[in-house]
């Protein structure tokens, strides 16, 4: 009967244990900026932000443990271990799809949830000073007013205005037309053609985590069958 190939057996075993070593990094990471005042402080991480921390901490022991799982499975031969790994790695894979799928067919529901939460945002602003400050900070860096209608956003809130008024070299640019003195562009249409102007870097990444995870499906099976036939 045919052995199990030692080139398939290590093959799968490096692809995994750099899968695990990637999975520990991202974990780490994330634990560190959780519990480190000095890194939330560093990277701005306020309460708002953790819900992507606590992702970041669940992807990271996700690829761990299917890293282990690869790897031992790998080298002691194991067709659970194996099993359970395909298993984790394809349920993965569909997630990807149907996000994908459910992403491009609810475009348009998308689109309304996030100017939902740029409205939302706009009322926070008003309320939250730190918030406002950071704001003000970001339309002087971004050459914006506002977040969805410019210097609307900012009636009835004293001194906000200031961040929608143009520095001196922008006046006469397009982002500051001549004798308005105020910045056209909402900071909302900024964030917004920052996304749509990253979505191919996106697609990119996306298209080559679905491909790694194609080579591990079928790695996996591949060793699995030769195991099974040993």
């Amino acid at each position: 009967m045919a052995g199990v190939s030692s080139c398939m057996k290590y093959s799968m075993f490096i692809f995994n244990f750099i899968f695990w070593v990637c999975g520990c990094i991202i974990l780490g990471v994330s634990i560190w900026m959780r519990v480190s005042k000095s890194a939330q402080e560093e990277f701005k991480i306020d309460d708002s932000l953790f819900s992507g921390v606590y992702l970041l901490i669940a992807v990271g022991s996700i690829i761990m443990v299917l890293g282990f799982l690869g790897c031992c499975g790998a080298m002691k031969e194991s067709q659970c271990m194996l099993l359970l790994f395909f298993i984790g790695l394809l349920l993965i894979l569909l997630l990807q799809v149907v996000a994908g799928i459910l992403g491009a067919v609810y475009k348009p529901e998308v689109e309304s949830a996030i100017n939902t939460t740029i409205q939302e945002q706009v009322n926070q602003l008003k309320t939250d000073e730190t918030l406002r400050a950071q704001f003000l900070e970001f339309e002087k860096e971004n050459k914006c007013c506002g977040l969805i209608n410019g210097e609307k956003d900012w009636q009835g809130t004293p001194n906000s205005k200031d961040g929608c008024t143009c520095l001196s070299e922008d006046v006469g640019t397009s982002a500051c037309p001549s004798g308005k003195n105020k910045y056209t562009k909402s900071c909302g249409t900024i964030v917004i053609d920052f996304f749509k102007n990253h979505m191919i870097i996106l697609m990119g990444i996306a298209f080559g985590l679905a491909v790694i995870e194609v080579l591990g499906l079928v790695f996996s099976m591949s060793l699995y069958c030769q195991i099974q036939r040993k």
